[in-house]
């Protein structure tokens, strides 16, 4: 009989089931999104039971239309976005309060009080990671300072703390656990002992029983019940270290980048972690079983595919995402703007919270086309500006780029981003790669796929984009842009 490998995608917008046979490819899949919540400017909030009554809604769906059951599939993996914050009652599994996303800035002022002490740097050498309102730990601290009786709750042991695949890994199979890769986002893990830090933690005030046991990528960790009853559940990645996993950039030197809500620059760097001089997080990348730690180099960009949804939701200027391409294919150039989306501050490689967006260089004769150009552009630029500071601190110059996400069908989009890179830019044949990582990782610890090797013959490439401006135009774009980008600087006091 015919097994499959199953994944569960838990992204920012939405949760997605796939289905994957041997050879990698897609048999069958359902997603749904769920809604964003904006109770306060800055504030960024998911409904955590929404999130897991979805997943398990989607997970049906994908079963029934493949006309699959459970016990068809060898083993499940999970992907998730990374650092939003849930924390939950111990005895009756509800959420103290919305899920704190990644994307939320409330806890600015708990990160410039650390700062006073040591700088934004002050847990970089042991985590890899500047001080932001990005990571986990700043949110827990939040969540237990300002939710009544919540500091109260954790301290006698009553209160659960997980990121987004914690939280659904404890409904599926009652075990509290999350990986490497997702702890490594939380500012709360040593890099170097792969454990929660303990110093870190008093300095936070967060409690040592709230964390979830930290375990490898690739392990089984237990048996689902419920939807997937039965199913052993095996492989833990966050989705930008599940994506790399999944492009199979398993050599130092080897980077993909994810074109999603927001976008994500990885770099294997190998069995050492990188400490960025250069404004990038040091990460773990993936962890196979007992095996040692990959690490990788990551640039982060917050707003990448939610700024075309925001010209869809907010200005109404396009009905579906998919029209952007054809609404700025209509001006043969932005007209001489440039969008800084900064709306939750600027990411890599300045994580400037201060920084508020800016469309720059408006005249009367700018009109929708050259906003949707100018849009779709922003993340090409964003792009190099990480890829530069990869460079700089890997002393490794990209050959290729590997891209995956919802956003690199937008031809316009990748033959800019190969202009501005100068590399040639590649999209795979399978372009769910987040899911993909995720399935692989499960494969691997039930013996469903016998080696990276084996990994490596699935990967197909399905288009590629050569450079093709000149190099005096393509620098006075990116002046442009850099000018720009320092027009949203100290918005925010």
């Amino acid at each position: 009989m015919t097994r499959y490998i199953g994944a569960v995608d838990l992204g920012t917008t939405s949760n997605r089931f796939i289905i994957f046979d041997q050879e990698g490819r897609i048999i069958g899949s359902a997603q749904k999104e769920h809604r964003q919540l904006f109770p306060r400017p800055g504030w960024v909030e998911h409904d955590p039971l929404e999130i897991w009554e979805n997943t398990q809604g989607v997970i049906r769906e994908a079963l029934q239309r493949t006309g699959l059951k459970a016990e068809d599939l060898e083993a499940v993996g999970v992907t998730n976005q990374r650092e939003t914050t849930v924390v939950w009652e111990r005895k009756t599994g509800l959420p103290v309060c919305n899920a704190l996303v990644w994307q939320d800035t409330r806890t600015d002022g708990i990160c410039r009080d650390l700062a006073e002490e040591g700088g934004q740097d002050r847990f970089r050498d042991k985590t890899g990671l500047p001080l932001a309102t990005y990571f986990s730990g700043p949110k827990i601290k939040w969540i237990l300072d300002q939710v009544p009786e919540a500091r109260k709750k954790a301290e006698q042991g009553d209160l659960l703390f997980g990121n987004i695949d914690t939280w659904f890994i404890w409904n599926l199979t009652g075990l509290h656990l999350t990986d490497v890769t997702n702890a490594s986002r939380t500012q709360l893990m040593n890099l170097n002992t792969l454990d929660w830090d303990d110093e870190i933690l008093k300095i936070l005030d967060i409690p040592r029983a709230m964390m979830p046991r930290i375990r490898s990528s690739s392990e089984v960790y237990g048996t689902a019940e419920g939807v997937l009853k039965g199913v052993p559940v095996a492989g833990d990645l966050g989705d930008q270290q599940a994506a790399l996993f999944g492009q199979t950039c398993f050599l130092p030197g080897e980077a993909k980048n994810t074109y999603g809500t927001g976008c994500f620059l990885l770099l294997n760097t190998g069995e050492r972690p990188i400490r960025s001089r250069s404004g990038l997080l040091t990460t773990v990348a993936y962890r196979m079983g007992g095996g040692k730690a990959v690490y990788a180099l990551e640039g982060s960009v917050a707003i990448a595919g939610a700024l075309v949804q925001w010209l869809r939701d907010n200005l109404g200027l396009i009905s579906s995402s998919a029209e952007v391409e054809t609404l700025a294919r209509s001006v043969e150039d932005n007209g001489g703007i440039y969008f800084v989306p900064a709306f939750s501050g600027l990411f890599a490689p300045y994580w400037r919270s201060d920084a508020r967006g800016v469309i720059a260089g408006l005249t009367r004769f700018v009109h929708k086309g050259h906003l949707a150009r100018a849009v779709l552009e922003a993340t090409a630029f964003q792009t190099r500006e990480v890829l530069e500071a990869m460079e700089k601190d890997s002393g490794v110059r990209l050959q290729a780029l590997k891209v995956d996400g919802g956003m690199v069908f937008n031809e316009l989009l990748m033959q800019f981003q190969a202009d501005l890179l100068r590399v040639p830019v590649v999209r795979p044949k399978v372009n769910e790669t987040t899911a993909l990582g995720a399935a692989y990782a499960a494969g691997l610890a039930v013996g469903y796929w016998k080696d990276l090797e084996e990994l490596r013959r699935n990967w197909v490439k399905d288009r590629e984009w050569i450079p093709q401006m000149d190099e005096a135009k393509r620098e006075r774009l990116y002046a442009g842009w850099k000018k720009a980008v320092t027009r949203t600087f100290a918005w925010e006091e």
